[in-house]
């Protein structure tokens, strides 16, 4: 089920559109917390974005702006303005797209569809997150409310390998054989030596008791 987040501020509207995009197979997620609502939003790191312009704290503008600094989340900007400058300013900020109130809900519906569609595929595939964990495939860093830190080669191998299996316990030597081609070669001492410096740099971010030990079993997140 694919995530929205919701950022409106007008509770009448919002129960609206929450309503649609649940019936429609969508899970949707708000906040009343506009001072918070980046670090909400980079938290939970959502499939989609709909945000309003005329918010409390800050704009849509600034959020627009902030987000795109540290991630790739599809945006689409629902606003009662009406302005062509608006629409170029938020799609000059990295909005992937723009519908004026008030909307047709099948409009809306379309447009959510289409930028999910563009946002698909291989690119999707290249961020994971769990529990408040955001791991970048690609730029090989995992970040947690607002910090980042890069990983080693074989520190992104592990941490992939559990979290596209989260609540899975994986065995040691499932690890060890993703990791090396030459599993059998490879001591035991190894993994250790690198899950524990995976685990390390998880907790200097926050994420202190992030990748569970299983003893005897393996690990899991």
């Amino acid at each position: 089920m694919e995530r929205i987040f919701l950022v409106e501020d007008e509770i009448k509207l919002r129960n609206e559109i929450s309503t649609l995009l649940e019936r429609n197979g969508y899970k949707c997620t708000s906040s009343d917390d506009y001072q918070n609502i980046i670090t909400d939003i980079l938290n939970i790191y959502p499939d989609l974005i709909l945000l309003d312009l005329n918010l409390p704290v800050y704009d849509g503008f600034y959020i627009c702006k902030e987000i795109r600094k540290k991630s790739d989340i599809p945006i689409i900007v629902v606003t009662s303005s009406k302005s062509d400058l608006d629409e170029l300013d938020v799609l000059n900020l990295g909005a992937d797209d723009f519908i004026s109130k008030p909307f047709n809900p099948r409009i809306l519906l379309a447009r959510i569809s289409s930028v999910l569609k563009r946002s698909s595929g291989d690119k999707k595939s290249m961020i994971i997150s769990h529990n408040g964990a955001v791991l970048d495939v690609l730029k090989s860093k995992v970040s947690h409310n607002g910090k980042s830190i890069e990983l080693t080669k074989n520190e992104l191998g592990i941490l992939k390998l559990l979290m596209e299996n989260k609540g899975n316990i994986i065995p040691r030597n499932e690890i060890i054989s993703n990791l090396w081609d030459m599993a059998e070669f490879v001591e035991d001492s190894t993994l250790t030596v690198n899950i524990n410096r995976l685990r390390k740099k998880l907790e200097d971010i926050g994420l202190k008791d992030y990748l569970i030990t299983k003893r005897g079993l393996g690990y899991m997140v």
